[in-house]
C-alpha cells in the first residue's frame, strides 16, 4: 500500500513538473489553446500549462545580435566585402503578433531577408572610397538602421543599432590606398622639414638682426669722451699709474714707482 501511494506520489509530481512553465526576467510567455494564439502576454514567473488546453512558449524579449559577412558591390561595380552587426529586440506586445504572422523562425525569415536586402541596396550608391572612410560607414550605418525601422518595427522588432564592424576592400583598391597613405605621409614629413628650416633661418636672421642691432647701439653711444673715461678707469685700478691732467685735456700717466 505504501509503494503505490509512492508511486502514485511520484508520477503526480512528475506530471505537475511538466505541467508548468517558468517564465524568467528578459522573457515573455505566449500562451496557445486549441490552436489559438491568445493576444494575452503571460507574465514572469510559473504558469500552469494544460496539455492540448493551454500550452505557453517563452519569447526572449532581451538585446540580440545578428551577424552577417555580404560580398556586396560598390557603385562602380567593384565588391567590398562587409562584416555586420544588427542589435535588436522584440517588443514585448507584439510578441503575440510575431508568433501569428511569423512564427518562432522569425529571425531567418523576417529579420535575416531584410537586413541583407538594405546592406547591399544602401551600400550601392556608395563609391569604394566612402564605403572605407569612416564618415561613409557612418552613413550607410544610418540609413540601413533607417530603413530597417520602417520595415520591422511596425511588424514588433525594434532595431536597436546597425554596426558596420570591418571593410574588405578589393586588392587593387586597397594597394593604391595605401599607395597614396604613403604618399601623402611623405608629403607631411617634408612639409615639416621645410617649416623646420624656415624656423631655422627665422632664429639665425633674428640673431644677426640683434647683433647688428647691438653693434649699431654701441657705435651711436660711444664717444671720444666715453671711450677716455673708460681708458682713465681701467688705468686707474692699476695702483702703480696716477693720472696727471694737462691743459690740452690730454692725460700724463706716471708710475709711482719711478716718482
Amino acid at each position: 500500500m505504501n509503494r503505490l501511494f509512492s508511486a502514485a506520489l511520484i508520477i503526480c509530481v512528475a506530471l505537475l513538473g511538466t505541467a508548468c512553465v517558468v517564465i524568467e526576467d528578459g522573457e515573455v510567455g505566449v500562451s496557445k489553446s486549441f490552436g489559438s494564439i491568445s493576444d494575452e502576454l503571460v507574465p514572469q514567473g510559473v504558469a500552469l500549462v494544460v496539455p492540448v488546453a493551454r500550452q505557453i512558449e517563452r519569447w526572449n524579449v532581451k538585446l540580440q545580435e545578428l551577424k552577417e559577412t555580404a560580398m556586396v558591390p560598390s557603385s562602380e561595380g567593384l565588391i567590398v566585402g562587409l562584416d555586420t552587426s544588427l542589435l535588436f529586440q522584440v517588443m514585448p506586445s507584439k510578441a503575440p503578433q510575431i508568433r501569428k504572422t511569423v512564427g518562432t523562425g522569425y529571425v531567418e525569415r523576417l529579420i535575416v531577408p531584410y537586413f541583407r536586402n538594405s546592406v547591399r541596396d544602401v551600400v550601392s550608391g556608395y563609391p569604394v572610397k566612402n564605403i572605407y572612410a569612416e564618415q561613409g560607414r557612418k552613413e550607410i550605418a544610418d540609413k540601413i538602421h533607417g530603413f530597417l525601422r520602417e520595415n520591422l518595427e511596425p511588424r514588433g522588432i525594434q532595431i536597436v543599432d546597425v554596426l558596420l564592424r570591418d571593410v574588405k576592400l578589393p586588392t587593387r583598391f586597397k594597394e593604391s590606398i595605401e599607395a597614396k597613405l604613403t604618399a601623402e605621409q611623405r608629403v607631411q614629413e617634408k612639409q615639416f622639414e621645410l617649416e623646420q628650416a624656415r624656423k631655422d633661418a627665422e632664429i639665425e636672421v633674428a640673431r644677426a638682426e640683434g647683433a647688428a642691432q647691438a653693434q649699431r647701439i654701441i657705435r651711436e653711444t660711444l664717444s671720444d669722451s666715453y671711450l677716455q673715461y673708460l681708458w682713465i678707469r681701467t688705468l686707474n685700478q692699476n695702483p702703480n699709474v696716477i693720472y696727471v691732467s694737462t691743459e690740452a685735456n690730454l692725460p700724463i700717466f706716471k708710475s709711482v714707482a719711478g716718482r
